[in-house]
């Protein structure tokens, strides 16, 4: 389902996770509220994953939208959305106490460091398996010679 949506998100998803992984076996040391920590992070981890799932959604139905216009419109409306849904997960969390906003800001971030470092995580995908496609800039160049010919 997720490689039918973008192909980049599984990835993205994966890089995710990783993070969520290492943040948690790193800092949960540290902290005397190991409980808070983790769930906090993982609501974090969650909403970043979330997140991810519905830019690639836009992305799909807005890519053949007939009218430039109202695309963009569409684009900035569903990202204010996207936006106050994360806005109300803090406030959630912190009427409720079920987590840390620090960590929880950690695990949304997750989805900036996962889009960072996904690049290099698809070529350690490809040389640890032998797979995985053509890099998109391959891809792009074999594009542009089809429509030169």
């Amino acid at each position: 389902m997720f490689r039918r949506l973008n192909q980049a998100l599984p990835g993205l998803l994966f890089g995710i996770l990783l993070y969520g992984v290492l943040i948690q076996l790193t800092g949960v040391w540290f902290v005397s509220d190991k409980l808070r920590y983790s769930s906090g992070l993982w609501i974090g981890i969650l909403t970043a994953m979330a997140m991810a799932c519905h830019i690639a959604r836009i992305i799909a139905e807005t890519i053949d939208f007939p009218d430039a216009e109202k695309a963009r419109v569409r684009i900035i409306a569903k990202g204010i959305l996207r936006y106050a849904a994360v806005a109300a997960v803090f406030v959630f969390t912190m009427y409720f106490d079920l987590g840390n906003l620090i960590t929880l800001f950690l695990g949304v971030m997750g989805l900036k460091i996962s889009a960072y470092l996904q690049p290099a995580l698809h070529k350690i995908y490809q040389n640890v398996t032998g797979k995985g496609g053509v890099s998109s800039d391959k891809a792009n160049t074999a594009i542009e010679r089809e429509v030169k010919t």
